[in-house]
């Protein structure tokens, strides 16, 4: 995605690399070394698991180590040629100077809160997240080696699979430019699956479900074609591809979004009785991918809520009038909230966010004239790519307005601090 860059020192950066690599391998010289890894997924499903075969390729022992932290207690069966350690539940793999392979097995079913699955495989398909089979991995390499990572799946007679990632003549491959360990995320469908397709506002959007569930797929991509291009238009960017998982029970009953991906639960209406939509709410949460430091989940899903209800109204799903009565039943709601800043954004809490962030909205543009709004504060939260708090809409607004913007003060947003 294209990034917009500002002269306003918003945040600080991450001060580490998702891949772990020390400091003195930061400087990566001009022609970058790089090894090969390859993930083959078969699913087992007589006993409900998920078989990962990790295959490294390399001439000059570029990846030296690769370590699962926590890993060990989420997968079983682990071989490896070279050096395996398991300690304390981490995975610590020393491969071989020409590469090698590691091999894991992940049980495939697991239950959100207890009240549903967001993991799950039987006899005829299974929906997961990449994440959930391929552990989070650190690599110490040599200097400025990058991975050319790719992924195939061994799927029983008469399965497909779907993922975030396009398949070509030359396999499923996983580029992720700011990371030197690219590991394969997001969600996946696999079994007899029924899929539709369409390109929408510049994204290729793919809607899987196992057949026999109910899934509207040609009513999701309907009601994409009303808001995705309203979306683009905010941050001025597309997603190359959307991928929408989608089954009925015994999934959790909800949407949850991953990179590029979601998943929503069949039986969840594409717009309800209040006017909001899981659907768009997880768009937004996919396309914006904005973080929550923490305490501040608040204002990431709050965003979420407020722009499925605006998208919603931008691309005539709802008309203004009603879009205006859906803000009132979220003010009504977010009385119920007693505190914003805490660990998980509760029903009440994101009704609240969105009445804050509707009176945020509308200060910046009466203050500006109207050459600021909420749009553009959260372009500049995307560009920063990371992790969001209030410190980061305060100097924003205030970059803009001269001061912190009354919506947002400390004291106005209850639990926030003094």
């Amino acid at each position: 995605m294209n990034r917009y860059s500002r002269s306003i020192i918003l945040i600080c950066p991450l001060a580490f690399l998702a891949c772990g690599a020390p400091a003195s391998e930061e400087n990566v010289s001009s022609i970058s070394p790089s090894y090969s890894v390859h993930y083959k997924i078969s699913p087992e499903p007589a006993d409900r698991s998920i078989l990962v075969e990790m295959t490294l390729k390399q001439s000059a022992a570029e990846l030296k180590e690769l370590k699962f932290g926590h890993a060990a207690e989420h997968i079983f069966n682990l071989s490896g040629d070279g050096d395996l350690n398991i300690n304390d539940n981490q995975v610590t793999w020393l491969p071989g100077k020409g590469g090698g392979t590691l091999s894991w097995k992940v049980h495939a079913t697991q239950q959100r809160n207890g009240k549903g699955y967001d993991a799950y495989l039987n006899d005829d398909w299974g929906i997961l997240r990449a994440e959930d089979i391929i552990p989070r991995a650190r690599t110490r390499t040599v200097s400025g080696a990058t991975s050319k990572t790719s992924i195939s799946f061994d799927l029983p007679r008469g399965w497909s699979a779907v993922s975030e990632y396009a398949h070509t003549d030359d396999g499923i491959s996983i580029d992720k430019p700011e990371r030197r360990f690219d590991q394969p995320s997001g969600w996946i469908a696999l079994g007899k699956l029924g899929t539709r397709r369409e390109s929408i506002a510049g994204t290729d959007v793919i809607v899987a479900a196992p057949r026999g569930q109910g899934v509207r797929r040609l009513d999701m991509l309907a009601l994409l074609n009303w808001t995705l291009p309203e979306l683009a238009e905010i941050i001025d960017q597309t997603l190359p591809r959307l991928t929408i998982v989608s089954a009925g029970d015994p999934m959790w009953r909800g949407g949850l979004s991953a990179p590029a991906s979601m998943f929503i639960h069949a039986d969840r209406p594409l717009i309800s009785e209040n006017a909001t939509s899981t659907l768009v709410h997880e768009l937004v949460h996919v396309t914006f991918d904005i973080h929550a430091a923490d305490g501040f989940d608040w204002i990431v899903e709050g965003l979420a809520e407020y722009y499925s209800l605006e998208l919603l109204r931008r691309g005539s799903a709802i008309t203004a009038q009603r879009h205006r009565r859906a803000l009132q039943k979220q003010a009504e709601w977010g009385n119920d909230a007693t505190t914003l800043c805490g660990r998980n954004s509760s029903g009440a809490t994101t009704a609240l966010a969105v009445t804050i962030f509707r009176r945020l909205d509308k200060e910046l543009k009466r203050k500006t004239a109207g050459s600021f709004d909420l749009d553009m504060l959260v372009r500049e939260l995307v560009a920063v790519n990371s992790d969001v708090t209030l410190a980061s809409l305060q100097q924003i607004s205030a970059a803009y307005l001269g001061e912190t913007a009354a919506a947002i003060t400390t004291n106005d947003l209850p639990g926030c601090g003094g």
